[in-house]
């Protein structure tokens, strides 16, 4: 008589929930990874080899920074800042402290002054346009621009006597950081 034939036993990943020939095809590989080098490592045996070779590169990181700090000097080459790189190998540029002013004309006799950078000093965007609004009597709002980056519509021309307001109210900002963008040049407000 033949045997009767048993049920596989299917292994599941705890992270993922998939099972764990598949983990590298979900969501969080990434995350399946430490997981699957405990508990499954007969099935990817290239994370174990890669988990190895980060280690022996922590090893000597370890060994190098230790040396370094044994001698008593400084060392000779200055750390240089951490860059930090976007998707496609690109180089994130730091924002520069500036606020620009533009004034958007929209249906022949109506303009818009727009407002941006005011957040890299520290002031709250919401509290910035409450301010304007009040001061100049219009509709003022936060809205996000063509950059995805926050800044503040104000109704009216007021684009020359908001220089004195932002520097009055907000002493962080100096008046030599707040540019204007007339006719497509950026133009210093001082």
């Amino acid at each position: 008589m033949a045997e009767k034939p048993q049920p596989v036993r299917v292994l599941y990943c705890a992270v993922c929930s998939l099972p764990a020939e598949y983990c590298e095809f979900g969501p969080d590989f990434e995350k399946c990874k430490p997981w699957l080098i405990q508990n499954a490592p007969e099935i990817y045996p290239d994370l174990i080899k890669e988990a190895n070779a980060k280690e022996a590169d922590k090893v000597s990181e370890q060994l190098q920074s230790t040396g370094m700090s044994s001698d008593g000097a400084t060392p000779s080459a200055p750390k240089q800042e951490e860059v930090k790189r976007l998707p496609g190998g690109k180089i994130k540029k730091k924002d520069k402290q500036e606020v620009v002013i533009e004034k958007v004309v929209r249906n022949k006799r109506k303009c818009i002054t727009t407002v941006k950078g005011l957040e890299l000093f520290g002031v709250k965007l919401s509290d910035a346009s409450k301010k304007l609004g009040k001061k100049f009597a219009t509709g003022a709002s936060v809205v996000k621009g063509p950059t995805e980056k926050e800044q503040i519509d104000v109704q009216g021309d007021i684009s020359y006597d908001i220089v004195e307001f932002i520097t009055e109210s907000w002493p962080d900002v100096p008046e030599t950081a707040i540019f204007f963008i007339e006719d497509g040049r950026k133009v210093p407000a001082a």
